[in-house]
This record gives structure tokens, sequence and C-alpha cells, in this order.
């Protein structure tokens, strides 16, 4: 086989790994901290790609900018897990995983519908932002400018987040909570802002990217169902609650992926739940996971 060819699919899976890594690390953040497993963080993806659908249209109008647009996402996406957080899941802390569960699932059910009431049942999409619409020379074969700068970016992006989380006193409570939030609270610490703050931050990674998505993906209201499924699966590999694990795999859920669509697609989701099941026999705690 051609090794050009191997090669490009080789980046192709980083560059799905790097969109993995964005959404599951919001997802295992918050379940670190708040010990709640969000079912709703595929339908958030999901907004994330129809919101910045709406500013890169409206801000076009005025600027031609899409970059604007997806840096003002992430704040739109991450006030309505604000109000999510303080409105539903704030009073269901105490409560079994299955309510939570139930709870989140159904709140996807709403976003899907209101994406859908607000925006129709046609996908949508933007062109390609002109500074990127390119290739790149790599020796035995191109590859899109644009998907080079998403691993660039991701990778800034996951950098500025260890920073936060490993040398930053707001990254030590956050820390602290996913090991005992018990012990942070009897620190004088409130302990719902905190996870306030935590939700609306994990959400809106996944409305960031969404937003990232849009001019490969475009946008479609049910687009956040298989994320968020091969998302857990991320996050199981990695290790519920690590970070570093949710990177980890991200990037292995991926390459998994893009292999398997070379060399035998139709056993492309197998192969995924294989590696899954693999990592669990070996370590049920996933590769990097504590607890």
């Amino acid at each position: 086989m051609n090794i050009g060819l191997i090669l490009m699919q080789l980046f192709n899976g980083v560059v799905l790994g790097a969109v993995y890594v964005l959404i599951a690390v919001g997802l295992t953040i918050v379940f670190g901290m708040l010990n709640v497993i969000n079912f709703a963080h595929g339908a958030v993806y999901a907004l994330g790609a129809y919101v910045a659908f709406t500013l890169a249209v409206w801000i076009g109008s005025w600027t031609g900018s899409f970059w604007l647009a997806v840096a003002l996402t992430p704040f739109e996406v991450g006030l309505l897990g604000a109000l999510i957080e303080v409105l539903l899941l704030r009073r269901m802390y105490d409560a079994l995983h299955e309510y939570q569960i139930l709870l989140t699932f159904g709140a996807a059910l709403v976003i899907q519908e209101l994406i859908i009431l607000a925006w129709g049942p046609i996908g949508k999409s933007v062109p390609m932002p002109p500074q990127l619409t390119g290739v790149l020379e790599l020796g035995v074969f191109t590859f899109p400018l644009y998907r080079v700068f998403l691993i660039c970016f991701v990778s800034v992006v996951c950098l500025g987040l260890w920073l936060l989380i490993e040398r930053t006193s707001y990254g030590a409570v956050i820390r602290a909570g996913t090991d005992n939030r018990d012990m942070v609270n009897c620190l004088g610490i409130d302990i719902y802002k905190t996870f306030t703050l935590v939700f609306s931050f994990g959400v809106g990674l996944a409305g960031l990217a969404g937003a990232l998505s849009l001019p490969e993906r475009g946008a479609q209201p049910l687009m956040g169902d298989t994320i968020l499924t091969l998302c857990f699966v991320v996050v199981v590999i990695g290790g519920l609650g690590s970070f570093t694990g949710a990177i980890l795999g991200g990037l292995i859920v991926g390459l998994v992926e893009s292999m398997m669509v070379l060399f035998w697609p139709p056993g492309t989701m197998i192969a995924i739940f294989a590696a899954m099941a693999l990592v669990i026999l070996i370590k049920p705690r996933g590769l990097l996971g504590f607890r």
C-alpha cells in the first residue's frame, strides 16, 4: 500500500483525535469534579457548531471573520452550561447516577429539539476560512492546511489547560475537588460556585470543538450522538477524571478510527470498542485513571 496514503491517514487520525480530545477533556473534568456523567455533552457540541454558524453569518456581514465566531462560541455555550448546572444539576448531586444520567439525557433531547426549532432539520455549513484553504506539501503526500491548524490549535489549548490545572491556584482547587470535594468545601471555598464554573468550562470546550468542526463537517441536529459515544470510549480508555488520560484516549481512538477506515471500513466501530474492552480487561480504571 502507498506509504503516502498511510501517513496521510495517520495525520487524519491525529486530527480526529484532537477533536475528540477537546470534547473528552470537558467531559472528564466535569466527571472528575462534579461526579456527574453528562449525557448532554454531545448535544452542546452540536449547539456549538450552530452557534458558530449563526455568529459567522452575522459577523461575516460586518467583518467577514470566522475566527471571531470561534472565539465567542465557547462563552455562549458555556453560559448555557452554567444555567443547566444552576437550575438542574445542582439539585441532583446527591442523587444516584441513574437519575443524573436521565436528567442530562433529557437535557440533550431538549437541546436537539431546540436546535431543530431554531435552525431547522437541514444541516448548515460555512466556507473554509480563506487563510486556510490550501494544502501543505509534506513530501510523499499533501495535507489540508485547516487540519494542520486544528492539530496546532488543540495542542495549544491542551497546553493552556494543563498549565491552568497544574500551575494555578484555581487549578489546585479543581484537582483537590476531583480527589475530595467535601474537603474543599470544608476549607471555606464555595464549592457550588466552583461546580458552576467547571461545568460551564467543560461545556464550553465541547462548544469550541463544534465550532472548529463546522467548516469541515458542517452542522446538523444529531451530530452529537455518535461523537458522544466515541468520547465516552475516549474517557473510559484514558480513565475517568484524568486530564492526560483524555488526551491519550482521544489520540488512540482517532488513530484506530482513521486506520480502520483505510484497511477495513466496516470494522471501524468494532475496532474502537474492542480497544476499549482490551483496556478495561487490562486496566479497569483506564490507562491513566485513578478511580
